[in-house]
């Protein structure tokens, strides 16, 4: 007689939107390991035709409430690619500045409310809290800094107002800039503790290889410029992309995987693909932390990914305190004229969870005619999966809770998007007959 076992979690809402886990295991052998998103498609790259260039930053940056400044800032240079403008220094050191602001509020709040509590007992962030409030308080400290970056640069902590094709509508006062500066030396030496931290925690042993790919620029740690490699020998240009890299659909899921060309395999982008990668280019207190943290690199063990994000909080203080130490004056000008032409651009820059790709087309009266935007969660979805099928095997024979706690837990690992998640998962496990 078929021994069949189904394991079904039915909510999986640490992903943007609603999403499932479907496992089917018949006499021992992996049938289905399916990263099931069910939420109606939202239909954004449909919403922005038609739309007057100026408005792209604004509408994509609905897209994430916790990411909302990629989206906002890989438009903006996709726009600013299709018509020739080339910002200023200056501006750039801004958009990178608001850019860590987001990597460490994001980065943040997963490692001390979301991911720590698996290593250390907790059944949350909010069980931690009480036994360790000064773990979750560092957290909560981290957070607020990197909101107040985003508010000083962006206009406001959520969706920023002040992100505009050419720059900013208006420049931070530099008093401003550089009174962030206690904050940001407090940070970058807790952030340095943090690492220390979550290096020394207890890790389940799973080796999982996978195709790391990220931008890689000649100026600093990966964010907004640069060229796409990988760990497979890739290395090309920005707008060629799609041309390496496309997306499908698959019938368990309303959001699209993207698939690396020619074979159409899974691949991994996000902090652990990035440190694999450019851990070199790093600053130098974060890159001396890489060297000291005891992680074998590169890292193949996706439950370490918290070191990872660790070390990119440090990394985002690091480079953060860098750019509001340089600034002496008030920026001018903080945005450079656009005259809209005919044409198509794109542009990839690093969101926290890993590579984001924007291509669009406009008219010559600046009207957008078609969009592509492929996140980072879609780009990791199928390696999900893939991983799932490679640590089930070591786990089903244990009990229930322990295989969905192992679940959860990988599941984790790669931060998918979850402005929406409130709760954790649950697993029902159904040892059922053919």
């Amino acid at each position: 007689m078929s021994e069949l076992r189904r394991i079904s979690v039915k909510a999986l809402t640490r992903v943007e939107g609603e999403g499932a886990l479907r496992i089917r295991v018949r006499d021992g052998t992996i049938e289905i390991a399916e990263f099931n998103i069910y939420e109606p498609p939202r239909f954004f790259e449909r919403l922005l035709r038609g739309r007057a260039f100026a408005e792209v930053p604004d509408i994509t940056a609905r897209i994430c409430g916790i990411c909302p400044v990629a989206y906002q800032l890989t438009a903006c240079q996709a726009l600013e690619n299709a018509f020739g403008v080339q910002i200023t220094p200056a501006i750039a050191a801004l958009r990178r500045l608001l850019y860590w602001g987001e990597w460490i509020q994001s980065h943040s709040l997963h490692i001390h409310l979301l991911h720590a509590p698996d290593f250390l007992g907790y059944e949350s962030g909010f069980s931690l809290a009480v036994d360790r409030p000064e773990f979750v308080e560092r957290g909560l400290r981290f957070k607020a800094i990197g909101s107040r970056i985003m508010e000083v640069v962006g206009g406001r902590a959520v969706h920023p107002i002040n992100v505009a094709v050419g720059g900013f509508f208006k420049a931070p006062a530099a008093a401003a800039l550089r009174g962030l500066i206690p904050d940001l030396e407090w940070g970058l030496a807790a952030a340095l503790e943090l690492v220390r931290d979550v290096s020394q925690f207890e890790f389940p042993s799973l080796q999982c290889p996978a195709t790391c790919v990220a931008l890689r620029s000649d100026t600093g740690s990966p964010s907004d410029s640069g060229r796409i490699i990988s760990s497979a020998g890739l290395d090309i240009a920005i707008d060629e992309f799609e041309q390496h890299f496309a997306e499908e659909q698959v019938p368990h899921s309303t959001a699209l995987y993207s698939l690396q060309l020619p074979d159409r395999t899974p691949y991994l982008v996000g902090p652990v693909a990035r440190l694999n990668l450019c851990r070199e280019q790093l600053p130098p207190h974060t890159r001396r932390s890489v060297e000291a943290c005891g992680i074998d690199w590169p890292l193949v063990n996706p439950y370490k990914s918290i070191v990872a994000r660790a070390l990119e909080v440090a990394a985002a203080f690091e480079e953060s305190l860098g750019i509001v130490r340089d600034v002496m004056a008030d920026i001018n000008p903080c945005r450079v004229e656009v005259t809209p032409r005919e044409g198509t651009g794109c542009a990839a820059t690093e969101a926290p969870r890993g590579l984001l790709y924007h291509r669009y087309s406009v008219t010559a009266d600046g009207l957008i005619t078609a969009a592509t935007i492929i996140p980072p969660t879609s780009q990791n979805q199928a390696q999900i999966e893939k991983d799932l099928r490679g640590l089930l095997p070591s786990v089903l024979g244990f009990a229930d809770a322990l295989v969905s706690s192992r679940c959860e837990q990988l599941i984790r690992s790669y931060d998918p998007c979850i402005s929406c998640a409130t709760h954790f998962l649950t697993l029902v496990l159904d040892r059922g007959e053919a």
